[in-house]
């Protein structure tokens, strides 16, 4: 499977929600991250204290978006066994957020987690409107894990 890709966003919003530079066609790269992003992924995720936890998983389970060769979101695959597996750490940098970066990326661990065999993938969230469209649902009416079967 090829973990590189690229897509292209046109952006047509007008307001303060999307940076003014991004308020046109745009290229985002997708890629696994390397060891050098792990300072930039650090200080994305700490942007978001009241949602992502602050223990940061291995950089080897990392996606990174980028734009113009920076990052402007990330989210990482935490494999648990054969079975299960944890979508976790979905960043996207304000000013890139609603724009499908983070559906991107979670996709990607979507499909890492399908080339693996895993099973089942969960997701605790406090955004659950982005893994519903991918297809997770709650767990005997739980408000927050959302589980899909692969």
């Amino acid at each position: 499977m090829n973990l590189n890709f690229s897509f292209y966003i046109i952006i047509l919003i007008e307001g303060n929600t999307v940076l003014p530079e991004l308020r046109r066609l745009v290229m985002i790269n997708i890629r696994k991250a390397k060891k050098s992003d792990y300072m930039e992924i650090k200080k994305l995720i700490e942007n978001y204290p009241q949602y992502l936890m602050s223990e940061i998983p291995s950089i080897n389970r990392f996606f990174v978006a980028l734009q113009k060769g920076n990052i402007v979101g990330c989210c990482a695959l935490d494999i648990y066994s054969k079975r299960i597996a944890e979508v976790r750490s979905l960043a996207v940098k304000k000013g890139y957020q609603k724009l499908g970066i983070g559906t991107k990326l979670a996709e990607k661990c979507l499909s890492l987690a399908i080339e693996k065999g895993i099973k089942e993938i969960f997701v605790i969230t406090s955004r659950p409107h982005i893994f519903s469209d991918l297809g997770f649902g709650a767990f005997q009416g739980e408000r927050l894990a959302l589980f899909k079967k692969l």
